[in-house]
C-alpha cells in the first residue's frame, strides 16, 4: 500500500490519542498494511496501538516533510537574494490585509485584481478604523484576507508610482502548486497587493520540473529554477500600476525588517522584476 499524507496523519493521530478507533476505511487500511494493531481492553473495548512498522512510517514522513521544507526555504532565499541584488527592497514572510470586493465569474482572480482598485480608495478617512480605505459609492463591500506571499519586494526609488510592488510565490511541490492554483481568493490577493504576481517554480526529486508555465493562470508570470542553480523567466508578468501604497501597507512595512542587501555584483533576476 502507498502511504498518502491522509495515513501518516492519522497515524500520528493515533499516537498522541488513547487510541479509540474511528472504524472508516483509512484506519483499515493502516490495519491491513500492519501499521496499527488492535488491542483489546479489560472492559471490552478495543483500542488502537501504533506498530513498530507504524512508528517507522511516522519518521520517514518526517523527514520527507523537513526535506521539502528545507527546498521551499533555499529557494525562497536565492529569489530574495537575487531581488535584493536588482536593486529592489525585499521582505520574507510579510503578511498583509488586502481588500477582495464580491466576484463571481470563471477567472475570479483576474475579476478580483481588476476591481479592487476600482472598491478601494487609498484616502485617508476617519471613519476607516485607521486603515486608510473609504469605499466608492455603489461599490460592493470588500471583504478583506491576509495574504502572506513567499516574497514581497519594492524598487528603490524617492517617488511612488515607480515602486512596483511586486509578489513572488515559491512552489516546490506539483500537489503545493496545484493546491495553491485552485484558491482564486489567494491569487487575487497576490495580484491585488502587488502590481505583479510571480509563480518560481522549483524541481521534483527527479531534477524535473513541477510544472510547465501553460498550467499556470495568465494573469501570473512564471519562473523556473533550472539544473544548473539558475532562475530562468518562461513568462512575464503582466503589470498594473500602481500609483501609491495605502496607509496599512506602509505601516505594516514598517514594522517588518527587509532582507539585508547582498554586497555582491546583479544576479539572475536584475531585469526581472
Amino acid at each position: 500500500m502507498q502511504l498518502t499524507r491522509r495515513h501518516t496523519q492519522r497515524l500520528r493521530q493515533m499516537l498522541r490519542s488513547a487510541g479509540w478507533p474511528m472504524l472508516d476505511v483509512l484506519e483499515a487500511e493502516l490495519l491491513t498494511a500492519g501499521l496499527l494493531q488492535r488491542v483489546p481492553g479489560s472492559a471490552g473495548a478495543e483500542t488502537l496501538r501504533v506498530t513498530d512498522a507504524g512508528l517507522a512510517a511516522i519518521a520517514a514522513s518526517a523527514v520527507s516533510n523537513r526535506a521539502a521544507l528545507s527546498a521551499h526555504e533555499a529557494l525562497v532565499q536565492r529569489v530574495a537574494t537575487e531581488l535584493a541584488r536588482a536593486g529592489r527592497i525585499v521582505w520574507r514572510g510579510l503578511g498583509l490585509r488586502v481588500p477582495l470586493p464580491p466576484v463571481d465569474g470563471s477567472n475570479q482572480a483576474t475579476a478580483l485584481a481588476g476591481q479592487a482598485p476600482l472598491a478601494i480608495n487609498s484616502e485617508v478617512s476617519e471613519d476607516d478604523g485607521g486603515l486608510g480605505e473609504t469605499m466608492v459609492p455603489g461599490a460592493p463591500k470588500a471583504r478583506w484576507l491576509v495574504a502572506c506571499p513567499d516574497v514581497f519586494s519594492l524598487r528603490h526609488t524617492s517617488v511612488e508610482a515607480y515602486l512596483q510592488p511586486t509578489v513572488h510565490e515559491i512552489k516546490v511541490s506539483r500537489a503545493d502548486l496545484l493546491g495553491d492554483l485552485k484558491r482564486p481568493d489567494k491569487r487575487a490577493a497576490y495580484l491585488q497587493m502587488g502590481g505583479a504576481c510571480w509563480y518560481v517554480l522549483g524541481r521534483d526529486a527527479k531534477g524535473r520540473a513541477i510544472a510547465s508555465p501553460e498550467e499556470v493562470p495568465p494573469e501570473c508570470g512564471v519562473m523556473q529554477w533550472e539544473a544548473d542553480d539558475r532562475l530562468a523567466v518562461l513568462r512575464p508578468a503582466p503589470r498594473r500600476t500602481v500609483e501609491r501604497l495605502p496607509f496599512h501597507v506602509w505601516m505594516a512595512l514598517a514594522r517588518a525588517t527587509p532582507l539585508p542587501p547582498p554586497e555582491d555584483e546583479q544576479g539572475d533576476l536584475a531585469v526581472a522584476d
